[in-house]
């Protein structure tokens, strides 16, 4: 009795928790009042969101989501100084930018969207585009002499821990 009333005022947990602490990092203050505000939007939000999420993706490992977020962080600050190398010290006659196409295994469209979101996020790096059939995303490197390595990276270091955590 008290699990259904539960899940009924918190359809999706960790996402309240997520919410919550996103709220508190908006706000860049904690205070009681914030606090309580983060609590408000982070039950109202899932509550009011549960229908659009009929089959909601399940992770199956968080330890395995937690170290995903820890590697992403830690390429953002690699890529942050790379790119900067390239920005202070290459010329743009010495810049090799290439459009690479990533084939996916991912079906799930979370997945796909962790994954081009994370490519996104690293700067010398964006999703352009995701193909009709979600078979491929087309990517835009900064600086590359060989395009097929940054495509096996992605598919190595992100798309594989990305399967383990959503299949």
């Amino acid at each position: 009795m008290v699990g259904a009333i539960l899940r009924r005022v918190f359809p999706h947990p960790q996402l309240t928790g997520f919410l919550v602490i996103i709220w508190l990092l908006l706000v860049n203050t904690i205070t009681l009042g914030n606090l309580l505000l983060g609590v408000v939007l982070g039950v109202l939000i899932p509550g009011i969101t549960q229908p659009f999420w009929p089959d909601r993706p399940k992770v199956g490992k968080p330890l395995k989501a937690a170290e995903y977020i820890l590697l992403v962080l830690w390429d953002i600050c690699i890529a942050n100084i790379a790119v900067a190398k390239i920005i202070l010290f290459k010329s743009n006659a010495n810049t090799h930018s290439q459009w690479i196409a990533v084939p996916l295994e991912l079906r799930s469209p979370e997945a796909i969207t962790m994954l081009a979101g994370t490519i996104t996020m690293t700067p010398g790096t964006v999703t352009a585009m995701l193909s009709a059939d979600a078979s491929h995303l087309l990517v835009h490197c900064l600086d590359t002499d060989d395009p097929d390595a940054v495509r096996d990276e992605i598919k190595h270091r992100y798309e594989r821990r990305l399967k383990e955590i959503f299949e």
